[in-house]
C-alpha cells in the first residue's frame, strides 16, 4: 500500500509513511485550529535546554517526534541567538515587547528563508526586548510554508488579544491541501512551545475551562450586579456581559491597582457604561480571583470570598476541598 510521507511529523527512525486510507479521518478528528474553540493538545514530551544555564537567556525547545525546533533569548543576546546554526534556516518568528504608546503588550510575527537576516533587519524596532523563531531540522519548511505560517500566526494573534500586533499587513500563501495539513500541525506545536517558552501571544483569552476547578463558573454580586467568570491557568477570567459598579469606593483611592485597571478597560472599550452600571464587552483576564473582584467592586475586595459558585460555596471553600 502507498502511503503519503509527512516530512514533518515522524516516528523515530523511520519515515513517518501515513497509509492513504488513514488521512481522512485524521483529518476529520484535527480540523482546522480555531481559537473560538481550541482543540486539546495532545500530551507531548518537551526537551529544554539551557544554552547558559538560565531559563531567561539562550534557549532550545523540542518536542517529542516532531521534526521542528524553537529557539527563544532575550535581545540583549541577539548576537548569540543569531550565531546558531538554526538562524540560517527558514522559518517564522515572534518579536515580543511592549508598545511604549499604550503601555500593552505587543508582538510582531514574521517569516523569513534566513532567520538571521530578516531579524538583523529589525534592529530599528525599539519595542521588543524578546525573540522566538521555529524552523524545521530537516530543512523542509519552503517560501510558501513560511508565509502561509505567518498569515495563520497573525490572524491568531489578533483573535487571541493578548497582545497589541505591531504587522502594518497579514501575510499568507495558498497551498496544496496536503501541505496545508502538515503547516496546521506544524501550528499546533507552536502553540503548545510558546507558552513553554515564556510567550502567550496565541494563547486565547477566556479559553475553554480544563481542570476541575477551572470547569467552576462562579459569580461575583455587588449591588444587584453580577459578573461571571472562571479560573485559568494564568489567572481569572470575567466573561463578556458581566457587570460592574459605575464608580469607584472613595476607599479606592488607596488601591491605585484597582483604579488604573479600571481606567485602562474602559479606554479599550472593555468596560462601557450600561445605564447604571458598567458592561464588560469581551472577556477579560486578571492576575487572580482579587485583581478581577476589584475591578468588579469598583474598590478592595477578597476575591476568595467574593466569587463564589452556584450552590453559594465561596472560591476559598471549593479550593479546600
Amino acid at each position: 500500500m502507498k502511503g503519503r510521507f509527512n516530512p514533518l511529523f515522524k516516528k523515530p527512525g523511520a519515515a513517518a509513511a501515513i497509509p492513504n486510507h488513514s488521512i481522512q479521518p485524521i483529518a476529520a478528528l484535527r480540523l482546522i485550529f480555531s481559537l473560538d474553540r481550541p482543540l486539546p493538545m495532545p500530551s507531548a514530551t518537551i526537551k529544554l535546554f539551557l544554552v547558559h544555564g538560565d531559563a531567561k537567556r539562550l534557549r532550545t525547545a523540542e518536542l517529542s517526534n516532531w521534526t521542528g525546533k524553537a529557539v527563544a533569548g532575550p535581545r540583549s543576546e541577539l548576537e548569540g541567538v543569531l550565531g546558531r546554526d538554526e538562524a540560517a534556516k527558514s522559518g517564522v518568528y515572534f518579536l515580543s515587547g511592549t508598545d511604549s504608546e499604550s503601555g500593552k503588550p505587543a508582538v510582531y510575527i514574521g517569516e523569513a528563508e534566513s532567520i538571521r537576516d530578516r531579524l538583523r533587519g529589525h534592529l530599528d524596532k525599539d519595542f521588543w526586548n524578546h525573540v522566538i523563531f521555529f524552523i524545521s531540522k530537516d530543512e523542509n519548511l519552503t517560501k510558501a510554508h513560511v508565509r502561509y505560517l505567518e498569515g495563520r500566526l497573525i490572524e491568531q494573534a489578533k483573535l487571541a488579544g493578548r497582545s497589541l500586533v505591531m504587522n502594518g499587513q497579514s501575510s499568507g500563501s495558498k497551498l496544496p491541501e496536503s501541505d496545508r495539513e502538515d503547516m496546521e500541525i506544524f501550528l499546533e506545536r507552536i502553540h503548545q512551545l510558546m507558552p513553554v517558552l515564556g510567550a502567550d501571544a496565541l494563547l486565547p483569552i477566556g479559553s475553554a475551562p480544563e481542570g476541575s476547578t477551572e470547569k467552576q463558573f462562579l459569580v461575583c454580586e455587588i449591588k444587584g450586579l453580577k459578573a461571571t467568570g472562571h479560573l485559568t491557568p494564568t489567572g481569572f477570567v470575567v466573561l463578556k456581559g458581566s457587570q460592574a459598579v459605575l464608580k469607584e469606593r472613595a476607599s479606592a483611592r488607596q488601591y491605585p491597582y484597582t483604579l488604573a485597571s479600571r481606567r485602562r478597560l474602559i479606554e479599550d472599550g472593555t468596560l462601557v457604561q450600561d445605564g447604571d452600571h458598567l458592561r464588560f464587552t469581551r472577556d477579560s483576564e486578571f492576575s487572580s480571583p482579587s485583581a478581577a473582584a476589584t475591578v468588579v467592586h469598583g474598590g478592595s475586595a477578597n476575591g476568595l470570598l467574593a466569587w463564589k459558585n452556584r450552590d453559594g460555596k465561596t472560591l476559598k471553600e471549593l479550593e479546600a476541598v
